[in-house]
């Protein structure tokens, strides 16, 4: 019995310790801009769905959520705070409903399994990170109007970055489910 007990103390510590370090490399994500055509390049989608693919839902939605709630209270961890401000006026400003789409987007990436083959990995992270454009878009067109050419302003632009993102992590996504089954 104290072992039982013992065993999920450590899987609680090791938890916590994962979304902890989670949250702070989706912050790092945020802040490192890659130049790229035709915008820089940030890393967060790409550690999104790492996070889903690599812990699955529960501590994929937990990091994301501690992710969300530390920009809201005010740390600076969002792209382009504290430039452009920090807490809850940031985060409900134009890029709310992309972040609100790393929550369906980590969903999403950890259904990926062992027993999907390329293709079906592409297919889902495709469908992953198209929860992401499709939240920020609706909130992107409620927030400047919908006369504004919302696509060419809030998708259009990191197309490219995100199918270089994608077909990076599709490349890679069987060696983390190795990687996440052996720990």
């Amino acid at each position: 019995m104290e072992l039982i007990k013992n065993n999920t103390q450590i899987k609680i510590i090791k938890s916590i310790l994962i979304i902890f370090l989670g949250s702070i490399a989706l912050t790092i994500s945020a802040k490192i801009k890659i130049p790229f055509y035709p915008v820089p390049m940030t890393m967060q989608t790409f550690v999104v769905l790492f996070l889903g693919i690599s812990f699955g839902y529960k501590i994929g939605l937990t990091t994301i959520s501690l992710y969300l709630l530390e920009g809201i209270v005010g740390l600076p961890v969002f792209a382009n705070s504290p430039e452009k401000g920090i807490g809850l006026i940031y985060f409900t400003g134009p890029t709310m409903g992309y972040l609100l789409g790393f929550l369906t987007a980590v969903f999403l990436s950890s259904k990926i399994n062992s027993k999907d083959n390329f293709f079906i990995v592409l297919i889902k992270l495709i469908f992953a990170v198209s929860t992401i454009y499709i939240l920020g878009i609706l909130w992107l067109g409620i927030l400047i109007g919908w006369e504004k050419p919302i696509f060419e302003l809030g998708v259009k632009p990191f197309l490219l970055a995100e199918i270089f993102k994608i077909m990076l992590l599709a490349l890679i996504a069987k060696k983390i489910i190795k990687i996440r089954n052996f720990i």
